[in-house]
């Protein structure tokens, strides 16, 4: 993705009903969309975020709104450093709470050893929330439009609560003569 390569949306909606201004900033947040001000978002262009904020861009004038929709460029790049600097933030905030959800996986986990809990059932249930953690980073990454310094990180924490659960895995079919 080229610097210096921006769409930038500003909107105004009525303030009521704030479910329709709360569910356009979700839909902007989850495009990646940093908000320079209220109202004022920014993304990197390209043809799929220029496509759903044409349609956004709809939406808001169905909702008695208005907004403009343009293309812009930093100044020099110092400019294009600082948004590439708050892409980073965002994300960076986004995986350290996936980081957060790692740590209460494996000390689930922990605790189930601790306690000598080997059931299917179990093993079932945190196979799942593995399962959840997995395409929560998978969102994530998609939204790191400038890899931001945590991406490795959460990563290198997936894979240890991989390893994690394939020990749980493997102290329950041990418990239940599995391996044997």
């Amino acid at each position: 993705m080229e610097n210096g390569n921006w769409l930038l949306l500003t909107y105004r909606v009525p303030a009521e009903p704030s479910s329709r201004r709360v569910g356009l900033w979700r839909r902007l947040k989850g495009l990646g969309a940093i908000y320079l001000q209220n109202g004022v978002c920014l993304l990197p262009r390209t043809d799929d975020h220029l496509r759903r904020l044409k349609i956004l861009e709809n939406e808001i004038a169905g909702m008695e709104g208005d907004c403009v929709l343009m293309q812009a460029v930093g100044l020099d790049p110092a400019q294009e450093q600082k948004l590439i600097s708050r892409f980073q933030a965002d994300r960076d905030d986004q995986y350290r709470e996936f980081l957060g959800k790692c740590d209460a996986f494996e000390a689930e986990i922990d605790k189930e050893i601790r306690i000598e809990k080997f059931t299917y059932a179990e093993l079932e249930e945190e196979d799942a929330e593995f399962r959840k953690l997995e395409r929560w980073l998978e969102k994530i990454r998609k939204l790191d439009f400038h890899a931001a310094p945590l991406a490795g990180t959460a990563q290198e924490r997936l894979t240890a609560c991989k390893a994690r659960l394939d020990d749980y895995a493997k102290k329950v079919f041990d418990a239940h003569d599995e391996n044997r």
